[in-house]
């Protein structure tokens, strides 16, 4: 039978069967060209610490973002401190203007995958806490950002 591989990237999820996380991957080398940018910008030639918000929609594993950024992070970045929260998710709707919170405990698995890999998808299964529209905004919780970069120059 075949074994999970030692590499935190890879998970087993059915015997024989492996799962790649390269939405986590992709996303730390997209924060690592970005802050290496900024740091260049800014002549620091040590990059000590990065402060990344990540919004809940994402749905990113983040032993795994952490693990892609410890691996692919330039020599700069060698002793640099990855901080990360998370922003959650409001939503607004456009038919009554409720503002709410998105509560992912109210959603199953398989619409929490879906609404992951493509957030677009989450009007399909959010409605209004009011008055049960789909027809909503997403105002914050959604994508990645750098919220600072510190350094010595």
């Amino acid at each position: 039978m075949p074994h999970a591989p030692e590499n935190p990237a890879i998970c087993l999820i059915s015997p024989g069967r492996f799962c790649f996380f390269m939405h986590e991957w992709a996303l730390a080398e997209a924060v690592i060209k970005t802050a290496t940018e900024i740091a260049e910008k800014e002549c620091l030639k040590q990059v000590t610490e990065v402060t990344i918000k990540l919004g809940e929609l994402q749905q990113i594993e983040r032993p795994i973002f952490r693990f892609a950024l410890a691996q692919i992070k330039p020599d700069n970045f060698k002793d640099t401190k990855f901080r990360i929260s998370t922003a959650k998710t409001t939503l607004k709707c456009r038919v009554c203007t409720t503002n709410w919170t998105y509560d992912k405990k109210k959603v199953d698995k398989a619409t929490a995958e879906a609404i992951h890999f493509i957030p677009e998808v989450a009007h399909t299964y959010i409605k209004c806490p009011k008055c049960g529209s789909p027809d909503f905004e997403i105002t914050q919780g959604r994508g990645v950002w750098l919220e600072s970069i510190k350094g010595a120059r």
